[in-house]
């Protein structure tokens, strides 16, 4: 494509738009200056601007981007998007890929997907249709796989900004399972954006190889997955589980985007059911179910998040703990009778600092008991509280249950009383808690019909996160807990017995 006739005097003026900060640094005013939203006579004549989750995107890019430039060591963006079908996936790709080629001059964007014809077919296809939208389209040079400066500006660039421009341009990458290596490429200290469009089946070994295009520690680097879930294993699985520390994940249902059409959603899932695996994928965007062994189920946890809190304020308060270990989150969770009141999550394996957090929330709180997981880590922590003379408890998940012919251990009877609990709880709508109640599946022991469940590291031989969050809401059903009221309340919360120094069941939820 050659140049328009464009006076200097226009060109200069586009120029210095576009590598305004301004738009430069953020993406989502790039993206409403950059294409004709609203002009009649375009495809973009009914359409205002993004829909709200790529707007989310865009917005956590600029905010990256501020947050990058005051940090002493600057931390490449890593974002997976797991959601239903039909919600703009494609596009949001395409503005990617034109916002980074446009505002970094010699950058470099690699792009997969799941197959060469998803590559050329889809997402070549839509970058080809709104590169030919964008303002600046006589910039770039499209071919099947690769969209590159034009001759004419390579040449502008050299000479005005003495600019290397060998590496400066969007790359569709085709890769090899078996050939991974041939995956590699070249280092770029202007920029390095990754891009894995339907990446649930992009092999795991691509995805270890992609990570060398970030060894420089520079300002712009960013990874992006986009996918329908459709397996419980692999990398793109991982980046919402035992990866989860390091990678931003959003999972989006379908029905919530605006400009869609609800009727094709509410037909697959009224075809195939609300629990199908078409369901899942297809429309809510959630991973497939691991089938009957899991031990908590979905639709358990979903009513749960759907009841309003009970603010039974005579229930007592109990304060959960389940210290770091290993990479995982300390998670301090309070519960009050059938609420969860707050969860807290810290990235931190120092004893003292996860001992101040606990105060801190003791202090906020005033619970009854507080409850620590004393393995590992856990006990230094609650010897140092208990110097301190607060009032607190350790459990140890391989202790022998109260209830050994319904319990294997410990851990399993907590987990017991806690999917009991909830089957008349109100939780919060918290996708990690989610993640971690669903996660472990029942285990054979040996014959036994008491409950055993998988271990954790049985959990992470399957690519599982450590069950941080729900490990800290089931030990504060390790004890029994006084009623506030003196009093013990029966499942349907009416008071059946009352005394001073009466106790309530841990099952019954206070």
């Amino acid at each position: 494509m050659q140049k328009p006739i464009y006076s200097s005097e226009e060109e200069q003026l586009l120029m210095s738009r576009l590598w305004s900060s301004r738009l430069r640094d953020d993406p989502e005013s790039f993206v409403l200056f950059a294409f004709p939203w609203s002009q009649k006579g375009t495809p973009l004549e009914n359409f205002k601007g993004p829909r709200k989750w790529q707007r989310d995107v865009l917005r956590d890019i600029r905010d990256h981007i501020r947050s990058n430039r005051n940090a002493d060591t600057m931390e490449a963006l890593r974002q997976a998007i797991a959601s239903g079908r039909g919600i703009g996936k494609s596009a949001l790709v395409s503005w990617l890929i034109l916002w980074m080629l446009t505002t970094r001059i010699g950058s470099t964007i690699i792009v997969s997907a799941n197959s060469e014809n998803q590559l050329r077919t889809v997402t070549w296809g839509e970058l080809t249709k709104w590169h030919a939208m964008i303002i600046n389209s006589h910039w770039w040079e499209p071919t099947a796989t690769k969209l590159a400066p034009a001759q004419w500006l390579i040449d502008l660039v050299n000479r005005d900004l003495r600019k290397g421009t060998r590496y400066w341009v969007a790359e569709g990458k085709l890769w090899s399972e078996e050939n991974p290596d041939s995956y590699a490429g070249a280092h770029n200290h202007d920029g390095m954006m990754v891009i894995f469009d339907e990446a649930s089946g992009i092999a795991d070994p691509i995805w270890s190889v992609a990570n060398g295009f970030f060894t420089e520690n520079i300002l712009d680097r960013y990874w992006f997955a986009f996918s329908n879930p459709r397996r419980n294993k692999g990398y793109f699985y991982d980046c919402f589980n035992v990866k989860r520390n390091f990678w931003i994940g959003k999972q989006i249902d379908a029905r919530t985007v605006e400009d869609t059409d609800k009727s094709i959603y509410d037909q697959i899932i009224e075809e195939y059911g609300p629990d199908s695996y078409e369901a899942r994928v297809e429309v809510y965007g959630e991973f497939p179910s691991i089938g009957d062994e899991q031990f908590i189920g979905e639709a358990l946890i979903n009513d749960a998040m759907s009841r309003p809190l009970y603010k039974d304020y005579t229930a007592p308060i109990v304060i959960g703990v389940d210290p770091a270990r290993g990479g995982d989150n300390t998670v301090i969770l309070v519960r009050q009778g059938r609420d969860i009141v707050s969860i807290r999550r810290y990235r931190t394996e120092d004893t003292m600092e996860i001992v101040g957090n606990v105060i801190d929330a003791v202090r906020e709180y005033n619970p009854a008991l507080t409850i620590i997981d004393q393995g590992g880590l856990g006990g230094p922590i609650l010897d140092r509280l208990k110097e301190q003379r607060y009032k607190v408890r350790g459990v140890d998940f391989g202790w022998a249950s109260k209830k050994p012919s319904v319990y294997k251990n410990k851990r399993a009877e907590m987990w017991g009383e806690m999917k009991d609990w909830l089957r008349t709880a109100s939780i919060p709508n918290d996708r990690q808690l989610k993640s971690d109640l669903m996660a472990p599946c029942r285990k054979d022991s040996e014959g036994a019909i008491a409950l055993l469940l998988e271990s954790k590291k049985d959990m992470r031989g399957r690519r599982l996160a450590s069950p941080d969050s729900a490990d800290a809401l089931a030990v504060t059903f390790a004890y029994p807990v006084a009623n506030r009221e003196g009093s013990v309340v029966d499942r349907n919360h009416s008071r059946v017995y009352s005394g001073s120094n009466v106790y309530s069941n841990s099952w019954m939820g206070n």
